[in-house]
């Protein structure tokens, strides 16, 4: 299976939520248990999300035999349905994207992320072929490139949840049955299995792999208190596996800022990546949204005879700022709405709250209530302000079901009895007239399902850099210092930026000192490339040239680049021949033909006199 196995994590999820299920034995015994999903007629196969987000909606047939099916992983039958794992695949196609260019949020990443681009470098370094299989690798990825950061990660995720495990990593379905994402990118695979082997992956993934075990364990309790608060709220039971499963896979190679969220059939998928933080090192919300979708949608998708009454709400979010894919289907729309009207109620104010007195005392009693009543108002007020936000972000019926299920709340019933009643006895005319009312936000809401990176706050070095771009090589330099004197800085990107703003300002003994230090303080590959191939322009520009040592730079630059054309293209122009300043253009002479312009006319007049005539 493409998992490598966690039985510890399966079995403490597994563990952990049994007396819950216990308590809702009676839920258990529901026919329409979420634990097995059925579809409208008007979803009886496939319907695709937005960005190419392939999300499954299987017919019945498909729930009788669940494992006939393609699956993105496969696990044994009879265990928990809510898993936390790791994968080897994944880990093996992140670190080649990785080897590749892929830096996002290094400075925010688990430190098992540097420890394994350290070690793949040192690999590469090592061997010639290593080398030449990562450049094959990156110029496929470079060719297969998306603009938008979020679904270029997105595709190589998507295959690697279908790949047996190393060093065969080939799909384990028919290609045909690839989700379209993967599919775009399936001929990575023969440059990924010798990228992998020539770099002794496998070997590094089992060097790392009690990093990965400890990542699991600080992730796996605030995610049983996710998954069981979420439960307890819409008195849900969790049933061991049948078919359907939710799996959160954990991955430190890719950016703690991108959320991969898949749903292939009855498999619900999120990928995520652990920061550095002293907190919680992934968004617990996130994962709870996920697991939302994998407890609502069996539930809203089988009441498919109700969607065609409330078809007419789409009127009024077609001017709304949601993807086309929510405009067009009133389920998915429908759905989307209840989930943030769950996680409205679910929200909780950054204030703590009042903790009860372990007294009996008249005083502490009445202080308590006061401060709960305090807290609780606050609460609902941001509550409220969450659920007018998402309205005006296009999610209209979000006030509908946060009213709703404030009765549920009172009647003490669960989501499964009171979502009949919240979809058939919706008022359609009244809510679509209510989202005509509403003055929708000229901001995109982003949709859940799409993988997505975070807007990153340019800072630091990568600030220097836009400076230097623009020519401000003052505040660039400025930054450069500052990275410098702390002792938790970027020394190598500072070094880097010195020393091209040296050449900038024609000051080349300089440029060639910073160069020299960047070479002993950074261990990225292109920062270290290009300050090779830097210094090697600096020898060839010398008067004598020193062409002896300006090619061995170039061909240090060739051992340790970073596999993109650039860079290859300029060590071998260095090598081929000496590199030289580029020349001006010789101006034309200044043109003097003004000279004898006389703007009075005087000259003209007293060349019409006579020679004789007086001035």
């Amino acid at each position: 299976m493409i998992l490598t196995s966690r039985p510890s994590s399966r079995l403490a999820l597994f563990g952990a939520t049994f007396l819950l299920a216990s308590s809702f034995a009676a839920f258990a015994q529901n026919p329409n248990s979420s634990s097995s999903s059925s579809s409208s007629s008007s979803s009886s196969s496939l319907s695709t999300s937005p960005n190419d987000q392939h999300t499954e909606r299987p017919n019945q047939d498909d729930q009788s035999n669940p494992v006939a099916r393609p699956r993105a992983a496969q696990i044994e039958e009879g265990g928990s349905a809510v898993t936390l794992e790791v994968s080897e695949p994944l880990f093996e196609m992140a670190a080649a994207l990785n080897a590749c260019g892929y830096d996002a949020d290094l400075d925010r990443s688990a430190p098992v992320r540097a420890q394994v681009r350290t070690e793949m470098n040192e690999a590469l370094a090592a061997s010639e072929t290593a080398r030449a299989s990562r450049d094959a690798l990156c110029s496929y990825v470079t060719q297969h490139h998306l603009n938008d950061s979020g679904l270029d990660v997105g595709q190589y995720v998507s295959l690697s949840l279908y790949l047996s495990p190393p060093p065969e990593l080939t799909p384990n379905v028919d290609e045909a049955d690839l989700p379209p994402q993967a599919t775009q990118v399936v001929n990575v695979l023969p440059l990924l299995r010798t990228f992998a082997e020539e770099t002794q992956l496998h070997l590094i993934w089992l060097r790392h792999r009690a990093a990965y075990e400890a990542l699991v364990a600080r992730v796996h309790e605030p995610m049983v208190k996710t998954i069981l608060n979420t439960n307890i709220y819409l008195h849900q039971p969790v049933s061991t596996y049948d078919g359907r499963r939710f799996l959160v896979l954990l991955e430190p190679m890719l950016s703690p800022s991108l959320t991969n969220a898949r749903i292939y059939g009855t498999d619900y998928i999120i990928v995520t990546s652990p920061d550095n933080s002293a907190g919680d090192p992934v968004r617990m919300d996130q994962i709870r949204h996920i697991y939302l979708h994998y407890v609502i949608e069996p539930m809203v998708y089988s009441r498919g005879s109700a969607m065609e009454r409330i078809q007419p709400m789409l009127r009024g979010v077609q001017d709304a700022p949601l993807e086309f894919f929510y405009k067009s289907d009133v389920v998915a729309l429908m759905t989307e709405c209840l989930i943030k009207a769950v996680e409205a109620h679910m929200y909780e104010i950054a204030e703590p709250k009042p903790v009860k007195p372990a007294d009996k005392e008249r005083a502490s009693v009445d202080l308590y209530a006061s401060a709960m009543d305090v807290y609780n108002r606050e609460t609902a007020l941001e509550r409220q302000k969450l659920v007018d936000s998402d309205e005006q972000h296009g999610w209209v019926l979000t006030g509908y079901f946060y009213q709703t299920l404030q009765l549920m709340a009172k009647n003490g019933d669960g989501l499964r009895d009171e979502i009949a009643p919240m979809i058939y006895g919706m008022d359609v005319d009244r809510e679509r007239k209510h989202a005509q009312e509403i003055v929708f936000s000229k901001e995109t809401s982003v949709d859940p399902l799409r993988p997505h990176t975070a807007p990153r706050k340019i800072e630091g070095m990568d600030l220097a850099e836009l400076d230097l771009a623009k020519g401000n090589t003052a505040d660039a330099s400025d930054l450069a210092e500052k990275a410098l004197a702390n002792p938790k800085g970027d020394h190598g990107r500072a070094e880097y930026v010195l020393a091209r703003i040296a050449l900038m300002e024609k000051q080349p003994g300089e440029a060639m000192k910073n160069f020299e230090d960047t070479l002993k303080q950074s261990k990225d590959p292109r920062t270290l490339a290009w300050s090779h191939i830097y210094l090697g322009r600096l020898y060839d520009s010398m008067n004598p040239p020193d062409r002896d040592h300006a090619v061995a730079e170039y061909k240090a630059a060739l051992a340790a680049r970073d596999g993109r054309p650039d860079t290859k293209e300029a060590a071998q122009n260095g090598i081929s021949k000496p590199f030289a300043l580029p020349q001006r253009a010789n101006r034309p002479p200044v043109s003097n033909d003004d000279k004898d312009f006389d703007p009075t006319g005087k000259a003209e007049k007293d060349s019409y006199k006579p020679a004789d005539a007086p001035k």
